[in-house]
């Protein structure tokens, strides 16, 4: 992070937002302000928790846990405090909140240990686990002092990613494959392996067929925000093209039943999903 570590954004909420699952009511980009750690053991936890965030394939508490080479900043930038991409600003005011996918209201805990199942292609660590709690507890801190606006439509933040209006059929892979060697290919590679600490974008050490970006106009409106990296300049268009290229190729297969902890640790959310 170019600036203080600990130098992070909070939201501006309008009036007029509300929260209807795929709505196309853009929130104000946050305000960057200083925000202090607590003391003690939650500030410990909550560092431990940007750590994890910057290190989940690696880091010991998370490793067992992720199948693929991906960190949890490689899709919410910056730790979570790029203003647009995927932020984690202000995400922790909207839980409780329903999840249409799983047809329950979850907790942010949970919204946080699917993407181990889904984008990191792992196994879902038990929920009060050490790094659960480590990171929930960094996503709150990024939402300390805002008001509570709970999601009644979908399990999504007031500040998520909106969803581009635009049609799949639309897409050209012809296009996209030239945009991707012409745009994505020096950070990510011609096979979408990755480079360096860019993440691949495709293949075994890529997202499943269970996580929200292997669904392509979801992809194409985080490109929209995202890429190139902070030089963001991709038409509508351009971003559906690069995002359908993206999913013609191979990546994991989705099975929730190998995606859980063992019998033992389910705890109740897991053991209604498998019924």
């Amino acid at each position: 992070m170019k600036s203080s570590r600990f130098l992070v954004a909070v939201m501006i909420v309008t009036a007029m937002l509300s929260f209807r699952g795929e709505s196309s009511v853009r929130a104000k980009p946050p305000n960057p302000v200083a925000r202090s750690l607590p003391s003690g053991p939650l500030g410990e936890t909550i560092r431990l928790g940007e750590t994890l965030v910057e290190q989940t394939a690696t880091h010991p508490l998370t490793k067992p846990h992720v199948g693929n080479s991906l960190n949890c900043t490689s899709c919410h930038l910056k730790n979570g405090t790029s203003p647009k991409a995927a932020t984690f600003i202000g995400v922790a005011t909207a839980y409780p909140a329903w999840s249409p996918r799983e047809r329950k209201v979850i907790t942010l805990e949970d919204r946080v240990l699917n993407c181990f199942m889904r984008s990191c292609n792992g196994i879902r660590p038990p929920l009060g686990s050490k790094p659960s709690v480590a990171i929930t507890a960094y996503i709150s801190w990024l939402s300390d002092g805002e008001v509570l606006r709970m999601n009644a439509g979908n399990s999504k933040g007031p500040n998520a990613v909106p969803r581009l209006a635009v049609k799949p059929e639309s897409a050209s892979i012809e296009r996209g494959e030239l945009l991707y060697a012409r745009k994505c290919a020096t950070c990510h590679g011609k096979d979408g392996a990755g480079e360096d600490k860019n993440p691949p974008v495709w293949g075994q050490q890529s997202f499943n067929q269970g996580a929200g970006l292997a669904d392509t106009v979801q992809l194409a409106s985080w490109l929209k925000v995202a890429m190139p990296l902070d030089e963001t300049d991709l038409a509508d268009q351009e971003a559906l093209d690069i995002a359908a290229f993206v999913n013609t190729h191979d990546r994991p297969s989705f099975n929730l039943k190998n995606h859980l902890p063992v019998e033992s640790r389910l705890g109740e959310y897991n053991a209604e999903q498998t019924r």
